[in-house]
């Protein structure tokens, strides 16, 4: 497995574009299951999960190719060639969660969906009985067998009921997607009470309603989706990664640098920008821009880097996807910080190996203290998922001397080239093939 090898104390500048999201280009690659009409897909970020989903959906039936458009960024031309397979194996589905999005889609189409359990995984775990629950009102029948999900329509469609999809840490993005995806091809009206109100569900019932789909509400916690009878094709743009985005702002922020992104969704990254001001980050917007969702911004420290309370919330509060990025920049920050992980309290793995870089962290439950230090100082450390990853390069960034991140594949899930990103506007990050183990 790769590694990264850091060498810190470079300030970043320079001017980085926000690819698209990873988050909303998986369902939303799941939905082109609701049609076989020809779909486009602009901006999708070449990740190792968007490279898996392209696999699952191969094994589906559907024909993926792809292309560039005149400024060289990806077009993936899809289509549904094939409706007989329903089966998204396990050898693919355990790579990415975000497999089980298939099941939705295939299931009101098709009118049989046979999905492997995802399972757990390094954050904590993410049960699908959401999932099922609200399938199930819309008439599905679902039974487990050889730990997969089988779901069947016994009428043949899908019926509209009213679904409650709220759970102990609130309302669930997948879930609301896959029912939302269903519920689009379904008999009568479906209303979606506790839906999850992020950026990557707006999006995805966007492309929806541009196949022919009647959604109401995305981005609020009531969906009304009144089912038709067939999607058409879509030419679609995914939203940028407000995630890339983020940790980008972090990036600048903990080795005060100054960075110019483009493409930067600053409509959905409030709770971020506004902790990054009282930390001493400014985001200063450039231009009135007609997208608040793709705008160019000016990324550096306004003053000394404070201390700041954070509590992550679904959407519209604190994410959580960027908790272990500003634990990183809070490190380095004066003063005691408190962060409290609402959605994922087991999410502290990085924590540990911060510690190895000479942060001051003391984790109590779910909440993490954080007393800044002068400087971290680099060390071998272990990634342990997607955003801890890049928590633990942003610390070697600022850290003196060398920082090795091992196991970034996780890294390669949700960031396209970061290390050559990082090193075009300064950063010294270069990747390398790990040492084989000593013999004997």
């Amino acid at each position: 497995m790769d590694a990264f090898v850091i060498e810190g104390g470079q300030r970043l500048r320079g001017r980085l574009r926000v690819n698209g999201s990873k988050n909303s280009a998986l369902p939303i690659m799941a939905g082109v299951l609701l049609t076989d009409q020809p779909v486009t897909l602009r901006d999708v970020p070449d990740l190792s999960d968007i490279r898996n989903m392209v696999r699952l959906l191969g094994e589906l039936g559907v024909a993926i190719g792809r292309e560039t458009d005149t400024e060289g960024r990806p077009v993936f031309c899809i289509q549904t060639i094939d409706e007989r397979a329903s089966h998204a194996r396990y050898d693919i589905v355990r790579t990415m969660r975000a497999s089980v999005c298939v099941l939705g889609p295939m299931l009101a189409r098709r009118g049989r969906a046979r999905v492997s359990l995802p399972g757990g995984c390094a954050i904590g775990q993410r049960p699908v009985d959401i999932h099922l629950r609200g399938l199930q009102a819309l008439g599905a029948r679902i039974s487990l067998e050889d730990g997969d999900i089988v779901a069947e329509v016994p009428g043949g469609r899908l019926t509209g009921a009213t679904v409650f999809l709220g759970g102990a840490n609130g309302s669930t993005v997948l879930g609301t997607a896959n029912v939302m995806s269903a519920a689009t091809l379904a008999r009568g009206t479906t209303v979606i009470e506790c839906a999850a109100c992020e950026p990557e569900i707006v999006d995805l019932a966007s492309m929806l309603n541009a196949m022919g789909a009647r959604i109401e509400g995305a981005g609020s916690p009531r969906l009304t989706i009144r089912g038709v009878e067939s999607l058409s094709g879509v030419d679609h743009t995914v939203i940028p990664d407000r995630i890339e985005a983020g940790t980008f702002m972090c990036a600048a922020g903990i080795t005060d640098g100054d960075l110019t992104l483009d493409n930067c969704p600053l409509d959905a990254l409030m709770a971020a920008t506004t902790t990054l001001d009282a930390i001493g980050v400014s985001v200063e917007p450039i231009g009135s821009g007609d997208d608040p969702m793709r705008r160019t911004c000016r990324v550096r420290r306004s003053g000394p880097l404070k201390s700041a309370p954070i509590t992550t919330q679904p959407h519209p509060g604190f994410p959580t996807d960027l908790q272990a990025q500003f634990m990183a920049l809070l490190c380095v920050a004066e003063g005691n910080s408190v962060i409290t992980e609402k959605i994922f309290p087991e999410r502290f793995l990085h924590v540990a190996e911060l510690q190895r870089m000479g942060a001051s962290l003391n984790r109590q439950g779910a909440t993490a203290v954080v007393t800044g230090v002068g400087s971290l100082h680099g060390a071998r450390v272990m990634a342990s998922d997607l955003r801890a990853s890049a928590g633990l390069v942003l610390a070697g960034l600022a850290a003196e001397g060398t920082t090795t991140v091992n196991r970034v594949y996780h890294i390669d899930r949700g960031y396209e080239s970061l290390e050559d990103r990082i090193s075009s506007v300064g950063g010294s990050v270069r990747r390398v093939k790990p040492e084989p183990a000593p013999i004997g």
